[in-house]
């Protein structure tokens, strides 16, 4: 059997070492051919040995296997590593190529790295590597990931070579700086150059729909998918059936959801959502059993937005029942998020005590949101229990909202010098309660 068979069959850390002996035995650690190809194999297996492996080498490791680690890196929770790195590598005889500086922008984008992208810039301007597409494209969506898009764009117009990459990327810039609508002037311009969108791109376009509640250019990109026969992943169809549920059309959304072939669980708990915001409350309960029927390993987040659903569905029995699996079944330490749609739950049910017990036993500080959340329900229902003097002392005191609300509290309990004294504590520091709004929809 030979070595490159052996290293790509190796599957366990175990394997990794015994041909690690091999190599020292054999003197392959001075091969560059099969140094490139163990550490490609062991950077999928165990990243850590991996590094190992590469910084004990007797000779300076080839190019590929720089670009190997680097990328391994960047894809990791630790992206900074693939910069120390790329600052070695400058060290060292070798140049950096155009596969090393599309790993390294990737790893400044997942670490948020600006500066140093924008030296990065630099350096393959000097080098020349910057009118290769893939470093431009590289550096088009290190910028939209650090949501300096006026600097994507400039990238953007100075390519001379652009895919449906650059396109994508360039909209997804727009969309996540929460300028929809540039979104669409850029799909616009992407039509004229007759560049197809894939469906990275139709993700972004539906986002950007979903954004502006544009209900006539999400099903014109539904017709498009269809027409052209463009598979809908779960990505894809998870942005359709957010976009029409946002829209309105939850029995449409619900049907796109029903006819993907692939669930996850983020797919999942967006529909639940979804359709607790429609008030589908048997749907929601049946979804969420499905989910756990069908093997999905529930989260923290899965169990937020069900009880956030319970709570503005009035399902309070469900709501304990829920709590209560969380905890004993899937051994999830509640968050702040999880009280607070319990207290939420419990307020607007009318169990004000029951509420406050869970506000004193939590185990950390309760937020503004719950004490905001508690104080309405007391509002609302017209009964207040017995509150600790330092209770009311932990709402944001630069918020006039707060002043009105915990008045409005005290006059329930008919305290009006308590009350009086808030809106004239209120005045003094010249605070107003920000009026609400909504928006409707007229002619399009």
């Amino acid at each position: 059997m030979s070595i490159c068979t052996l290293i790509h069959r190796s599957k366990t850390l175990t394997q990794l070492l015994q041909l690690h002996a091999l190599f020292l035995k054999t003197s392959l650690d001075h091969h560059p051919f099969f140094i490139s190809q163990f550490l490609l194999q062991s950077s999928t297996i165990s990243l850590p040995f991996a590094a190992s492996f590469f910084h004990s080498l007797p000779t300076l490791p080839p190019l590929f296997a720089w670009n190997t680690l680097i990328r391994a890196f960047a894809a990791t929770p630790t992206p900074f590593h693939s910069l120390t790195l790329f600052r070695l590598l400058q060290t060292s005889p070798l140049n950096p190529d155009n596969f090393t500086y599309p790993f390294v922008l990737k790893a400044c984008a997942r670490s948020s790295s600006l500066p140093l992208g924008g030296t990065l810039h630099s350096l393959t301007l000097k080098t020349g590597f910057r009118s290769h597409r893939h470093v431009g494209n590289a550096l088009l969506n290190m910028y939209a990931e650090c949501y300096a898009v006026m600097s994507a764009r400039m990238v953007f117009d100075e390519m001379t070579d652009r895919d449906v990459v650059s396109w994508s990327s360039l909209i997804a810039a727009y969309v996540a700086s929460n300028s929809p609508l540039d979104a669409f002037y850029v799909f616009r311009e992407m039509g004229m150059e007759n560049e197809q969108p894939n469906s990275v791109t139709l993700v972004s376009l539906l986002s950007a729909c979903t954004k502006t509640l544009n209900l006539r250019v999400g099903e014109s990109i539904h017709s498009y998918v269809t027409s052209n026969g463009i598979e809908m992943d779960v990505a894809l169809g998870t942005a359709l059936f957010e976009m029409y549920a946002k829209c309105g059309e939850i029995d449409k959304a619900l049907l796109v959801f029903n006819s993907m072939g692939d669930k996850n669980l983020q797919s999942c708990t967006i529909m639940i959502s979804a359709l607790a915001d429609h008030g589908r409350e048997k749907d929601v309960i049946s979804l969420f059993t499905q989910m756990e029927d069908g093997g999905l390993r529930l989260d923290s987040l899965s169990f937020a937005v069900i009880l956030s659903a319970c709570s503005h569905m009035g399902l309070v029995d469900e709501g304990k029942m829920y709590f209560d699996r969380m905890v004993r079944v899937y051994g999830i330490k509640p968050s702040v998020e999880h009280y607070g749609c319990m207290v939420d739950l419990l307020g607007r049910a009318g169990f004000i005590q029951e509420a406050y017990d869970i506000i004193k036993g939590m185990p950390m500080e309760p937020n503004d949101v719950i004490l905001r959340s508690f104080l309405g329900a007391c509002r609302n229902h017209g009964w207040v229990p017995s509150l600790d003097d330092d209770f009311l002392s932990e709402l944001e005191s630069e918020l006039g909202a707060n002043y009105v609300l915990t008045a409005n509290v005290f006059s329930t309990c008919a305290s009006w010098k308590d009350a009086n004294d808030l809106r004239v504590a209120m005045k003094l520091k010249g605070l107003k309660k920000v009026p609400g709004c909504s928006w409707v929809e007229v002619q399009n």
